[in-house]
Order: C-alpha cells, then structure tokens, then sequence
C-alpha cells in the first residue's frame, strides 16, 4: 500500500474516492454532512458513473427541498446550510457526467447547483454581494463576501481572491478558503473565469494560458470597490488553480501576497505522464489524424474510466479531439516566467500528489522572491491533492502565515 496515499477508502475507483474524501473535508465548515456522504458511498458501485449521477443528484434534490420548507417556514440558518450542502451535491453528480448514458443532463444538474448556491449566498448575514466583473466582451460572474464582524466598518477589507482549479464547483470555494478567510476578518472574492462554471457552461468560453489577462480585470474590479483596501490583495490558487496565479504574478503587481495549492508549474505534465514517446513524436510531427487515432485504440484497451476523465478534462479546454488538447496544454507552465514574480508565496505541498507530485517544491526552488514551502503530510491526515480531509490545518497554516504579511 502507497504510504502517501489516505488509507481510509470509501471506493475502489481512485478518483471517486478521492471525491468522496474532499466531500468529507467539507464538513468542517458545514459544506456537507458526513452522514450524508457515507450513506452515498455505500449506496453507489465503485466506478458506476450512471448510479454516481442519479444518487448524488437525488439527494441534492432532497436537501434542496429540505432548505426550501425550512425557509418557509422561517428557519434561515437551517435553509442556509441545506442550500450549501444541496450546492454541493448537485455539483457532485456531474463529476463523473461523461461516462453516463446522457451527459447532457449536466447542463440542469449544474444550473440547480448554482440556484441553491445564490440562495445560499443570498441568507448569509451580510449576503454575498453578486457581481459582474468586465472581461473583453462579456462578464465574468463573481461573488464578493465580507466578513460579519468588523471593528471598523469604515475601514477598508483586506481582500483574498479565491482563484478556482481546472473544474471545481463554484459553491466548493466555500470550503476552500471563504469559510476561512471570514472568520478571521478576510473579505473574499471568488470568480468564475474562462472555463469554469458559468463561463463555461453558459457561455462556452474555454480556459486560456495567459491567466494575467483575467485576473488584472478582476484587480481592476477590486480596485473600484469602496469596501476593498487596494494595498492588501492577495491571490490564492485552488488545484489548477495553482499555476494560474502563478502565471498571473508574473505580470500582476498590484497583488500584495499569492498562495497556490499545490505550486504548479507545468499543467502539461499531468497529461503526458503515461504518453508514449512514439506518441509524443506524431503530436511533435504535427500528425493530427495518426495521434487521434493511436489514441482511440489506447482508450479502448484502457477501457470506459480513462475515456471519461480525459473526455471530462478536454471539455474546459474548448477543443474537440485529443491531438489538439494536447498541443493546447503545453502552453500552460511557468518555467520562463516565474522569476518575473515579485511578491511573497505560500506553497502547500501534499504527501501524495497525484496530479502535479513534486511541482511544488520545483515552484519553490525557481521563485526568487519571498517563498514558504508549507508540507503537509499523511501522517497528519492531510496527503493527497489540495489535502481534503485536512482543510482546517491548511487554514491554520496558510492563514497564520498569512496573518504576519498581510493583516486583516
């Protein structure tokens, strides 16, 4: 058994597992109910993508309903933390989507995701303010909470910006640092950019490498805001999310502090870390048909697992074939810019990374400017990618951290 990875299995199939433990991450801040959780895990066959939509999407149902007679009834607290949890299941259900027998049903499953996070959003004390940020032509949807205790309430927030990964749910960021960042006095932003959540599956506006083109409008917004202390902006990078914030410090100045979790310095990697060279040669060779169908017959002696996590992956991308997703990946690194960075990091670096393992301590080792490498450990409980089970030490750390650079 692999050391490094949680020993506490729900399932057989690695990645359902692994969501099944950053479901049970999030009920420290009341994001989920174990009870809940455990009870699916036992309910769904481990790799039974159709039985993990219709059950995970079933009880976001009941739990909506649950939040909905609660706030007729005019328990506010009780419907707020059922429409969070609703959030998150309904979300859930999509993640194995493209391996079910009608992957369009993802479009509704992912809108009723959304109602239930606005509602929640909308009875939190003070209520999220919903914002549109301007990018080119369009909007980018966002969310900005402040804290409900401040000394001063003249003063202007310290303001963290929750950067999402590669396809986490909106309503996920709760347990991913807003939860936190509130507590301790932090105003949040959380946004969704191209490729992610709203701007994907509303307006089908795929992800893009250079990353500092979204987040200077986001600056740009915070910078308008009458509650935001421009001096105090700091970024943080959820999953994937840990190469865009290091892609957009490299340009981004006006940001005083990042975290990323993990560091990532080359997206690509995850991709090509079973590639065979002669592979590798027909994308290099420009052989778009020939790596199209070499990878075909892979996938079909892989089996129907590998064909939908890389059909769930091509998707934000914005492209139609593997031969083209895999060129467009490797824009996606940081090596020829991350000396460009000027602002202190914290990096987390799990035992067990499965995604990016070791590229933490590579984005450590090439920062020059002010860098924490922050280990956290399976002895801790907190292995694995962006430590699941273990999000209030993280929390702890990172904020702590945090606290000596850039105060609330």
């Amino acid at each position: 058994m692999d050391k490094c990875k949680p020993t506490q299995h729900f399932m057989q199939h690695e990645q359902m597992d692994f969501e099944i433990q950053a479901l049970l991450g999030g009920c420290f801040y009341q994001a989920t109910d174990a009870g809940e959780i455990l009870a699916m895990a036992e309910r769904i066959p481990s790799g039974d993508f159709e039985q993990w939509y219709r059950q995970w999407f079933a009880l976001g149902e009941r739990i909506q309903s649950i939040a909905e007679e609660c706030l007729a009834d005019g328990h506010i607290v009780s419907a707020r933390q059922a429409f969070l949890r609703a959030a998150n299941y309904f979300a859930t259900s999509i993640n194995f989507i493209d391996g079910t027998t009608d992957p369009s049903r993802g479009l509704n499953a992912w809108k009723r995701h959304r109602h239930c996070w606005d509602r929640f959003c909308a009875h939190l004390n003070p209520h999220a303010e919903q914002v549109q940020i301007p990018y080119e032509n369009t909007a980018m949807p966002g969310y900005f909470f402040r804290p409900a205790v401040r000394e001063n309430p003249n003063k202007p927030l310290a303001t963290i910006i929750f950067n999402n990964g590669s396809d986490g749910a909106t309503s996920c960021m709760w347990q991913f640092g807003v939860a936190a960042a509130l507590e301790r006095g932090y105003a949040a932003l959380v946004f969704d950019g191209p490729g992610q959540n709203a701007m994907l599956w509303l307006q089908g506006i795929p992800f893009r490498h250079d990353w500092e083109k979204v987040v200077g409008p986001v600056v740009d917004f915070l910078s308008d805001h009458p509650d935001v202390d421009t001096g105090k902006i700091a970024l943080s990078g959820l999953s994937q999310g840990g190469y865009w914030i290091l892609r957009a410090l490299a340009f981004e100045h006006r940001i005083a502090v990042g975290m990323a979790d993990p560091g990532v310095m080359d997206v690509s990697t995850s991709f090509f870390r079973h590639m065979p060279p002669e592979m590798i040669a027909l994308l290099d060779a420009g052989e778009k048909d020939a790596f199209n169908e070499a990878m075909e017959e892979g996938l079909n002696l892989e089996g129907h697992s590998v064909r939908q996590n890389l059909a769930w992956r091509m998707k934000p991308y914005g492209v139609k074939n593997y031969f083209d997703l895999y060129r467009a990946v490797r824009q996606y690194s940081v090596r020829d810019l991350i000396n460009q960075i000027q602002c202190p990091i914290f990096i987390a670096d799990p035992e067990g990374e499965q995604f990016w393992p070791g590229q933490s301590g590579e984005v450590y080792s090439a920062l020059t400017s002010a860098k924490t490498l922050a280990r956290f450990t399976a002895e801790e409980g907190a292995a694995w990618h962006c430590e699941p089970k273990a999000r209030s030490l993280y929390d702890q750390r990172m904020f702590d951290w945090l606290a000596g650079i850039m105060p609330a």
